[in-house]
């Protein structure tokens, strides 16, 4: 590694989507970071371990496991990287979890690299965002819950199904299928 490679801050993306790591990885670099990836819990693990990162984008469903755990581990090992969760099933419970673990912010897709990026290096809130006045709708209402017994039981699915008295196939396919927007 280079002299100027070294001076430039890492980042490690850890996403199940190759063609997603490799394009947001691609961008990144491009905007002065020295860029790691990885498609699993393990491996990100792994690379975390070897590139200390000081940045950190987690998929917030890596293959079928939690990068709410990944959060956690990687918190662990340095409660100074800077971690932001991505995701394309948003919930509540996940976003209130994920800052709970260590997080700094929570993103869904699709975000670009700048918008990335502005969410790591943000460190206050915004007071000023908008409020709405519609209701959520039962189908969101039902995966927020789902969502948060799912939590309560670790991302266990067999555990949350027997919790929420459903069989596990059913909630696997509510699982699966993304939530209505809010």
């Amino acid at each position: 590694m280079s002299a100027g490679e070294e001076l430039r801050p890492s980042l490690l993306i850890v996403d199940d989507d190759e063609i997603f790591c490799e394009v947001l990885a691609d961008a990144l670099s491009d905007r002065g970071y020295r860029v790691a990836t990885a498609h699993s819990i393990d491996s990100g693990l792994q690379q975390a371990r070897e590139i200390e990162p000081e940045y950190a984008v987690v998929d917030l469903r890596i293959d079928q496991e939690s990068g709410l755990v990944l959060t956690q581990k990687l918190h662990a090992l340095d409660e100074n990287t800077r971690i932001v969760i991505l995701t394309g099933y948003a919930s509540v419970a996940t976003a209130v979890e994920a800052i709970k673990l260590g997080a700094v912010h929570y993103l869904t897709k699709p975000a670009d690299a700048d918008q990335i990026l502005a969410a790591l290096h943000k460190d206050d809130g915004d007071a000023q965002a908008p409020l709405t006045d519609t209701p959520l709708t039962v189908r969101r209402l039902e995966w927020e819950h789902l969502q948060r017994v799912l939590g309560e039981c670790d991302g266990n699915i067999s555990a949350a199904a027997r919790k929420l008295r459903m069989h596990r196939r059913t909630l696997q396919r509510k699982l699966a299928k993304k939530p209505d927007k809010e």
